[in-house]
This record gives C-alpha cells, sequence and structure tokens, in this order.
C-alpha cells in the first residue's frame, strides 16, 4: 500500500496545495508569495489608518461619529443593527485603548509621553460599553480611523491576495536576487 504524499494530509491541506497552485501559475516562489501579501496587507492597514485619521482631523468628524457610535438607541428592535452597532461599540472600546497605548507610548494625540494612564477614562461593563466623559480631538479621530480599518479587513485581505503576486514579482524577488548575489560574491 502507497502512502500519500504528505501535502495531501492535513487540515491545511487545501490551502498548501492552493499556494502552490498560486505559486505554478504567476511563476513566483511561495515564500515571495507571503512576504509580498504579509507586506501588502500591512500597507493596506497603515495607509487607511493615516488617511482617515488626517481627514477626520479636516473636517472634524471624529467626535460626532464617536458619538453618535456610543449613544443609547433604545428603539432599534433589528438584530443585524443592534449586532453592527454593538461591534462599532466595541471597535470604539479597542480603538481607545490603542489610541491610548499608542498616543503614551510616542507622545501624540494628546497623551504626554511615557505617562501613565488614569483609570477614570473608560469603565466596561460584562455585557455593554459606557464611555466615562468624552472622547475628544485627535483620540476620536484615532478611534473613527481604527474602527474604519477594522472594518476594511475582507476588502484589505482581498487586495492583498489580489495584488501579492505581481508585488513579489517587481519587487520582492528583484529585491532578493540582488541580496543574494551580493552574498553568491
Amino acid at each position: 500500500m502507497s502512502k500519500a504524499p504528505p501535502d495531501d494530509k492535513g487540515s491545511f491541506a487545501p490551502y498548501r496545495n492552493a499556494l502552490k497552485a498560486l505559486s505554478a501559475r504567476t511563476g513566483t516562489p511561495l515564500s515571495s508569495l507571503v512576504l509580498s501579501f504579509g507586506i501588502l496587507h500591512e500597507l493596506t492597514a497603515v495607509v487607511p489608518l493615516v488617511g482617515v485619521f488626517y481627514a477626520g482631523r479636516t473636517f472634524g468628524v471624529g467626535e460626532r461619529i464617536v458619538a453618535a457610535v456610543i449613544a443609547e438607541d433604545d428603539h432599534s428592535t433589528e438584530s443585524h443593527v443592534g449586532w453592527a452597532r454593538h461591534k462599532c461599540r466595541q471597535w470604539v472600546q479597542e480603538g481607545e485603548g490603542w489610541a491610548e497605548r499608542v498616543g503614551r507610548r510616542y507622545g501624540v494625540f494628546g497623551f504626554e509621553k511615557g505617562k501613565k494612564p488614569d483609570s477614570t477614562i473608560v469603565s466596561v461593563d460584562a455585557q455593554d460599553v459606557h464611555i466615562q466623559g468624552h472622547i475628544a480631538g485627535d483620540v476620536a479621530n484615532a478611534v473613527v480611523a481604527y474602527g474604519v480599518t477594522k472594518a476594511m479587513l475582507p476588502l484589505r485581505v482581498g487586495l492583498s491576495l489580489y495584488l501579492a503576486p505581481m508585488f513579489s514579482r517587481g519587487l520582492v524577488e528583484p529585491l532578493r536576487r540582488s541580496i543574494m548575489g551580493i552574498f553568491r560574491k
């Protein structure tokens, strides 16, 4: 009885085979495709994050969007509206924590660099998020940018997958070959 090759076994076999087929079809090494996807995925996160932050700052909409998201709305009876609002509130909570961590680490968004956080800014119930006080200014813009970037995740993944072969052939592979050429000499 013959054994199947190791690539045909396991729960990741369909993905592995699909990636190998993509690699063969595009003529780029699999490692280069994975690296290209990783780079593009991060670029598609940073560019909207910065763009939405500065757009929110320019048009002054960050505070209004955050206030609309965290406002209590008792008359929403549809489950998908409730789910969407809950998800957006969750992103506001995560975004505020992210903005505070980044702000305190780098001294941006109105935070002092290296200063310890206040415990009065955010309190979290087990069921819902309640923001004590007011998220304002650059923090609100950062929270909106964070939420928009999170919401764009499916688009970012698709775009990264689509552009990975071209990015690999155009940038990663030539760079890899030139670095390898230096070490071969």
